[in-house]
């Protein structure tokens, strides 16, 4: 039994890790997946830079942002969130 006890507390070890570490980055990543699929046309947001703007056109992998008049295409996956206004 003394000679399992490494190896249990290395077990124990790796699944406090996991529901500690891996797991909640799993469901951001989730969630932050989800958002970017229901981005939508005339959506307020934010990008990955700190650019506020919104959503003028929208591509299956990038998005038109406009701001102050001005147009620029990002991709996708630079949004960081969706402002509710």
């Amino acid at each position: 039994m003394e000679a399992l006890s490494p190896f249990i507390m290395i077990a124990l070890m790796f699944v406090i890790f996991y529901f500690l570490l891996i797991r909640p980055q799993q469901k951001r990543q989730k969630q932050v997946k989800q958002m970017q699929d229901n981005l939508q046309k005339g959506d307020a947001i934010v990008t990955i830079g700190g650019l506020h703007g919104e959503i003028h056109a929208i591509d299956e992998s990038t998005v038109v942002i406009v701001t102050e008049g001005t147009k620029l295409t990002y991709d996708r996956s630079a949004i960081r969130e969706v402002k509710n206004n």
